[in-house]
């Protein structure tokens, strides 16, 4: 009988393939759960979380605002208005004219009668007062005498002023005697107008200035060179002043 020979060559090198096998296995095995993610618990906060709502303090507080200020107003509204106190203001004290010294003239007042006779229009025509003439006027003898050298012409009265327009403007402290003497330019109307101070006598006596502002009242006819109307023309006048008498006025 032949005996069973076993080859221990081959068993020892597969017991070694094996061996090697499962250590390699296990490596894997020990690498694979120490690579592996360690998943931690989530910490959870032990204190409660707090919050703040903002937006609705801030809306609170403009609603109490508002609500304050409609009080407020109901409350001013409500209110009686309390009435202003009248302004007293001191009455103005009215100042009265300067009463003039009486002048030394006899001179009588015009009523409103006496004014409304004196107008031109009321007068009939042909009214003329004395010196009027038909022919040229009378030139002032000389150079010009009037304002800026003008030619000069005698004064014939249309109608010769009254007491009452020429007393208003005497001075009060005038002289008894005197007279004035004034340049006038001529406008349509008769009247006269721009009057100028040429001289008066006493000097000083204030008689030129008082005839230059009665002079408004006074119709004068205008010069006259060769027959035409000279409208425009200058004229001299002149106003004798006396204690007795009146004043006259005449074309000196």
């Amino acid at each position: 009988m032949n005996s069973l020979s076993i080859p221990w060559d081959k068993v020892r090198q597969r017991a070694g393939g094996v061996a090697f096998a499962l250590v390699l296995n296990l490596l894997l095995l020990l690498a694979l759960f120490t690579l592996s993610p360690q998943i931690a618990p989530e910490r959870q906060e032990d204190r409660l979380p707090v919050t703040f709502d903002v937006e609705t303090g801030q809306k609170t507080d403009d609603s109490q605002a508002k609500a304050e200020r409609t009080r407020r107003r109901e409350q001013d509204e409500a209110r009686p208005e309390k009435a202003a106190a009248p302004v007293i203001r001191p009455p103005v004290p009215v100042e009265k004219p300067a009463e003039q010294p009486p002048s030394p003239f006899p001179f009588l007042t015009m009523s409103r009668e006496q004014m409304a006779a004196a107008d031109i229009g009321n007068l009939p025509k042909g009214a003329v007062g004395a010196g009027a003439g038909k022919g040229d006027s009378a030139a002032v003898v000389g150079p010009g005498e009037g304002p800026g050298g003008v030619q000069l012409f005698e004064a014939e009265w249309y109608r010769r002023p009254s007491h009452a327009e020429l007393s208003p403007y005497i001075p009060g402290d005038a002289p008894p005697n005197g007279w004035g003497l004034v340049a006038c330019k001529t406008v349509d109307h008769y009247h006269v107008e721009n009057c100028q101070t040429l001289g008066e006598s006493p000097l000083g006596s204030g008689f030129a200035k008082a005839v230059r502002l009665a002079a408004w009242q006074f119709l004068v006819l205008p010069p006259r060179v060769n027959g035409k109307v000279m409208v425009g023309s200058w004229v001299r006048i002149r106003i004798d002043y006396t204690r007795t008498m009146a004043p006259a006025g005449a074309g000196e």
